[in-house]
């Protein structure tokens, strides 16, 4: 009986630990001109950011916006510019939630901001590399952490080694555009746990 119960807790702890699919979390499909990015988001730990994200998502803001700012070794950065680098116009700025206890480690999403901690709109960026610089330190304010890349991460890496040059008074802007096509809300599925 005992030997029953112990195998059947391992079993339950295994199905819970390995399948992200069964914690309920949102799944967003960003889709661009070279391929697909699938990205779980974070309610419990960033519940505001993550409204605001979906907020944007559902309103099908990010539709026709770029990846504006690629650097390898680092990130990749879109969701406020056109291709003319026409910067559109958005909601109120979020609260930080950057002292949620994530770090910005490779396939992250986190908010982009100014200086000013609480300033977060709609720009986002995917940490290419382990960036902890970017956490909270203390009562600093860090770079909220809202998501993570679950397929997909092989691209945002290409994109982030594309060349680049200065466009207007921005500069790390991708000679051929990265274009933001479409972000949906998809369902998630048990195939869909692997990393890349």
């Amino acid at each position: 009986m005992f030997k029953s119960l112990l195998c059947s807790l391992l079993l339950l702890f295994t199905c819970t630990s390995n399948s992200w699919a069964e914690n309920n979390n949102p799944i967003v499909d960003m889709q661009t001109n070279l391929g697909s990015i699938k990205i779980e988001l974070f309610p419990e730990q960033s519940p505001e950011t993550v409204k605001n994200f979906l907020s944007y998502v559902d309103e099908g803001f990010y539709e026709g916006l770029i990846f504006h700012r690629t650097i390898a070794g680092f990130m990749i950065q879109g969701g406020g510019f056109t291709q003319d680098m026409t910067q559109k116009d958005t909601k109120d700025a979020v609260i930080n939630e950057s002292q949620n206890g994530l770090s910005n480690k490779t396939g992250t999403l986190s908010m982009a901001r100014t200086r000013h901690p609480h300033s977060a709109t709609s720009q986002f960026f995917i940490n290419a590399v382990n960036n902890r610089n970017l956490d909270a330190r203390g009562n600093r304010f860090g770079y909220t952490v809202f998501g993570r890349v679950i397929e997909g991460m092989d691209l945002v890496k290409q994109i982030s080694r594309t060349p680049t040059a200065p466009k207007g008074m921005h500069q790390d802007v991708p000679v051929n555009p990265v274009i933001i096509q479409k972000v949906i809300r998809v369902e998630a599925t048990a195939s869909s746990s692997a990393n890349d």
